[in-house]
């Protein structure tokens, strides 16, 4: 009995393996990027920082106590609004002072002109004698002069009596004050620049070229009889620090005239609308440019490539589902993307995800995945 139990069992073993053997072995699925021929605008990148279209200083012109100040820090002020009150007496005085000598000055020429009006007929009549008639002209156009003399000293006094109320030079953003109520201001050590005031509608940013940079990216840039240069003029994009990119573009205001020779670079300055004021001075940035553009080059995905001493290489899917391995020759960087010289054609099968899993010559499953350039992230 157990014999015949265990002759059942044998036959049964014997049955399943010979049904396992039959049924053949599904290919592995592999994920595979397609690639396809596209026009692939070159970057650079260069570091600047953000200024102001005007960052204009705002000084104490006469020296006193400071006594008000007429607006809250770091919102708009308009052009001509009163900021600050510096004590006034003593230039009111000296006002005061110049008004009374003027007064002096006009008297002493009313009488000058008076003794003229006297004299000039009885020398006339041979009366007096000609040295009192000179006498009495040189004494009106002195008064004459005093008078003169006298009113530009008033104007002057005046001008410096203005000078205590300090008033808004243009509109803009106004930042922290540098003194307070109660300091001294107007002399050193005290402060002399009480404040800043920036107009931010347009920001610029300073950046600098190295020279073979410079030579570079400005070659066609100045070239007088280019036909597309009237499209290049808003072509430059502000990289902010958090990786967002400033929804306006830009475009090169100024070159310096000389490359530093100390640093071997070239200032140049670019401008970016800011209608939603959410650049400030201060920030820094990177200013995107383009270089070139490659017609019909092809991208793949950085994780696709492989490096060993120096040498690049992808896993690709044939025409019969089998893998290859594949040299190729790579240029720049495209995000996440490698732009790729040689070694790749359009609609090839990029082996995406599992390359150590894969060797050449395995029959493999191809499964496409679709990666959007513009986002460079995987739709799944």
């Amino acid at each position: 009995m157990k014999r015949n139990i265990i002759l059942l069992l044998l036959s049964i073993i014997i049955l399943f393996a010979c049904s396992s053997e039959q049924q053949p072995t599904q290919p592995p699925e592999v994920k595979v990027y397609v690639t396809h021929q596209e026009d692939v605008p070159l970057y650079e990148d260069f570091v600047g920082a953000v200024a102001g279209r005007k960052d204009i200083a705002i000084r104490a012109r006469v020296a006193g106590f400071l006594e008000e100040m007429h607006f809250n820090e770091g919102t708009m002020v308009k052009r001509g609004q009163l900021l600050y009150v510096i004590e006034s007496q003593q230039y009111e005085a000296k006002a005061a002072a110049q008004l009374s000598k003027l007064a002096e000055a006009k008297t002493n020429l009313a009488h000058a002109e008076s003794e003229l009006g006297r004299i000039k007929p009885l020398a006339e009549n041979n009366a007096v004698s000609q040295s009192d008639l000179d006498a009495a002209v040189a004494d009106f156009e002195a008064a004459k002069a005093m008078v003169e003399a006298a009113k530009a000293n008033l104007r002057a006094a005046n001008i410096e009596l203005g000078y205590t109320k300090v008033k808004a030079p243009i509109t803009g953003i106004i930042g922290k004050t540098k003194a307070k109520v109660g300091d001294f201001v107007g002399q050193n050590p005290n402060p002399v620049i009480l404040n800043v005031i920036s107009q931010i509608d347009t920001v610029l940013v300073d950046f600098y070229l190295t020279e073979s940079d410079y030579l570079r990216v400005f070659r066609e840039f100045l070239e007088q009889d280019n036909p597309k240069r009237e499209r290049k003029k808003n072509n430059l994009q502000l990289i902010l620090s958090d990786g967002s990119i400033h929804k306006e573009k830009g475009s090169v205001r100024f070159v310096d005239r000389e490359i530093d020779v100390k640093t071997g670079a070239i200032l140049i300055q670019a401008a970016f609308p800011n209608p939603s004021g959410l650049l400030r001075p201060g920030l820094f940035g990177k200013v995107r440019v383009k270089l070139n553009v490659v017609k019909n080059g092809i991208l793949v995905p950085q994780r696709c490539v492989s490096e060993l001493q120096g040498t690049f290489s992808v896993f690709v899917v044939n025409d019969e589902n089998k893998i290859e391995q594949r040299k190729i020759k790579l240029g720049d960087t495209i995000g996440s993307f490698w732009l790729v010289k040689e070694g790749l054609n359009n609609n090839e099968k990029v082996v995406f995800e599992g390359l150590q899993k894969v060797k050449t010559g395995m029959t493999v499953n191809p499964v496409e995945e679709k990666i959007d350039l513009n986002s460079k992230e995987v739709e799944n």
